[in-house]
C-alpha cells in the first residue's frame, strides 16, 4: 500500500467522523444529570457524587431537551444565564429574567424529589446549587453547558412571552375619562334626539286638542 493510498484513507476517515459528529439531531433528549449518581453533595466530606463538569462535557445539548435532576431537598438547582452569578455561587443581586431557582418546594431535609428543567435558551447555560451558602457550588456541585439550536423549540415550549406587567391604578387616580360623542355622532345620541322629537310632537298635539275642547265648551270646567 503506497503512502498516497494511506493518506487518502486517513482523510476519508476524518471526513466521515466529522460528518457523523455534526449530524443533526432527530429527537429531543432527556439528560439525567450525573447519570446514576444523581445530583447530590456529601456535606461531611464536602464532595460531590460525581464530576458534573465531566458529565456535561460528554453530552450534547439542544433546544427542547430536558435536564432531569434526581436529587433531594439537601441540594438546590439554580439555572442562570449570568456568568458572574455562576462564578459567585450565589443568587444575590440577580435578575428574575436570567436566574431561576428550583427547589421542589420542600422544606424538609433528605426528602427525595426530581426536578425537570427545559432548555429553552440557546447558548451558555449555567447550573449550580447554592445550598450551604454556596459551599456546595464551590466544591463542584455545578456545571455549564452550551445549548445548540438542534430541532428548535417544540410547540409545547415555544410560547409567546406574557404581556408586560402594568401596575393597576391607585385609589387617587380617579375613574377613567368618559368620552362624550360630538353632536350628531353615535347611534345612542341620534336615538335620544329622535325620542325627544316624538315627545315634543305628542305634547303639542295634546295641547292643541285641549284648546279645541275648551273652545267648544267655553272652558275646561
Amino acid at each position: 500500500m503506497t503512502g498516497g493510498t494511506i493518506l487518502h484513507l486517513i482523510t476519508m476517515v476524518v471526513l466521515i467522523t466529522a460528518a457523523t459528529s455534526q449530524a443533526p439531531p432527530t429527537k429531543y433528549i432527556n439528560h439525567t444529570v450525573g447519570d446514576n449518581a444523581g445530583w447530590f453533595f456529601n456535606s461531611t466530606t464536602n464532595t460531590t457524587a460525581t464530576n458534573y463538569s465531566s458529565w456535561a462535557a460528554s453530552q450534547t445539548f439542544n433546544l427542547g431537551d430536558y435536564l432531569i435532576f434526581k436529587t433531594s431537598s439537601n441540594q438546590t438547582v439554580i439555572q442562570t444565564y449570568n456568568l458572574t452569578t455562576f462564578k459567585n455561587c450565589s443568587i444575590d443581586d440577580t435578575s428574575y429574567t436570567d436566574t431561576f431557582v428550583y427547589n421542589g418546594g420542600n422544606t424538609v431535609f433528605n426528602q427525595a424529589f426530581t426536578i425537570i428543567v427545559p432548555l429553552t435558551i440557546q447558548g451558555p447555560n449555567y447550573f449550580f446549587s447554592d445550598a450551604s451558602d454556596g459551599i456546595q457550588c464551590q466544591h463542584g456541585l455545578a456545571f455549564d453547558i452550551n445549548v445548540s439550536r438542534g430541532l428548535g423549540l417544540p410547540p409545547s415550549l415555544n410560547q409567546p412571552p406574557p404581556p408586560p406587567y402594568r401596575e393597576p391604578p391607585g385609589p387617587d387616580s380617579g375613574y377613567p375619562p368618559i368620552t362624550i360623542p360630538a353632536k350628531g355622532e353615535g347611534a345612542g345620541n341620534s336615538g335620544f334626539k329622535n325620542g325627544a322629537s316624538v315627545q315634543v310632537i305628542a305634547s303639542v298635539s295634546l295641547f292643541a286638542l285641549l284648546a279645541v275642547n275648551v273652545g267648544d265648551r267655553g272652558g275646561i270646567f
